[in-house]
């Protein structure tokens, strides 16, 4: 047995490094880009790293574009585990071994650009259990000693810590190389829960959202020709400022990204919440007129600002949340897609993106392939 598992190390050791050095020379020649429609009439599904290295959940994703309306996914390149979904090779990430081989970027892009499908490299930003540990000084701290941890046991880096800017900008930096059409932050803010009151960012003197705005600044300086969005909470196109104190302030976030992408799932608003001076007493049960209103009133405010760059582009819901309780919720399928997707276009924008942690789609409620949206 211990012959068997000496050999089963040393040929995955041996895979291991076959797959970087493939990955290393294939930058060059994986130059097939997306021939697709336009950023603007983006219609996307989020697909896990672990998913979309499965090449029967590949098959299925590419033959639902060919046949629907669906142009885009949107792939993990460095996930909520705070892994490269990939054998990388930014130093810092090879040098602390913050990759895990989920899935063959260059055969999947390769494989999506022959069916003129876009793909969006998602990359999961302060929210990481993983570098923080590894590099305690780029963690927030807890005034008490130590890394400072949500009320999920969770670790974050310092939005503040300018060292943590470029790990990520280099990670996107790698992916844009790769062939991704576009770089995708989430998580691009501050923790919102956990004893936010032990956090002790360092040195500081900048307010939230001016860090939040300078680190997306930095990334178009890196990236100057590179098509970058932005996830951000759907509650902020209602609230003013940074009202929620996570450093995501819409007059500003938006000004050095392409898109914005507000995650705008009725689920996640309160009971009685207003939206546009809208009252939805059950919003889950009204995912059309919760759309509509939240991205008209984004699109208000973002309209009075001359040097806005982002377009709207949201992220819709596509998953029952039955935690709201009997009478608050409602169990989503093809007409709660519909709806919120019309919502979308009534409100003058034509890009959607649909959110399912699981990638279980309602695949019934998108429109075959070159058939009228209406």
């Amino acid at each position: 047995m211990r012959e068997i598992r000496k050999r089963t190390t040393t040929l995955c050791s041996i895979a291991t490094f076959i797959s970087i050095v493939f990955l290393q020379y294939s930058y060059a020649s994986n130059n097939v880009q997306s021939k697709t429609s336009t950023s603007d009439y983006t219609r996307g599904l989020y697909i896990s790293g672990w998913n979309v290295g499965n090449p029967k959940t590949l098959k299925h994703f590419i033959d639902l574009a060919n046949r629907t309306e669906i142009n885009t996914y949107v792939i993990d390149v460095k996930e909520d585990d705070g892994l490269v979904s990939y054998p990388s090779s930014v130093s810092e990430v090879k040098r602390l071994k913050n990759w895990k081989a989920k899935y063959n970027p260059v055969h999947i892009l390769r494989e999506f650009h022959k069916n003129n499908i876009r793909v969006i490299g998602r990359i999961v930003c302060f929210k990481d259990p993983v570098l923080p540990v590894k590099r305690p000084d780029l963690a927030m701290k807890n005034k008490k000693g130590g890394i400072w941890k949500d009320q999920d046991e969770q670790s974050w880096l310092n939005p503040y810590n300018r060292e943590c800017w470029q790990y990520l900008v280099d990670i996107a930096k790698e992916a844009n190389k790769l062939g991704f059409d576009e770089i995708q932050f989430d998580y691009v803010r501050f923790t919102g829960n956990g004893d936010l009151s032990a956090i002790d960012y360092g040195n500081t003197k900048l307010s939230k959202y001016e860090v939040i705005d300078q680190f997306l600044s930095f990334a178009r300086q890196q990236m100057p020709h590179t098509v970058i969005s932005a996830d951000v909470f759907g509650i902020i196109c209602e609230s003013p400022a940074d009202e929620e104190g996570i450093g995501q302030y819409l007059e500003y976030i938006g000004k050095d990204v392409d898109y914005l992408s507000p995650m705008i799932y009725p689920s996640h608003y309160a009971l009685g919440q207003m939206v546009n001076d809208v009252t939805f007493d059950k919003p889950d049960l009204d995912p059309y007129g919760v759309v509509y209103n939240a991205i008209t009133r984004a699109k208000t405010r973002i309209n009075a600002v001359k040097t806005y760059r982002a377009k709207l582009r949201p992220y819709l819901q596509d998953f029952t949340d039955d935690s709201l309780g009997e009478g608050n919720y409602q169990k989503y399928g093809a007409e709660q897609i519909r709806q919120q997707i019309n919502a979308v276009y009534k409100a003058g924008y034509n890009g959607w993106l649909f959110w399912n942690v699981n990638n279980k789609y309602s695949e019934d409620g998108f429109l075959p392939r070159n058939k009228k949206r209406y």
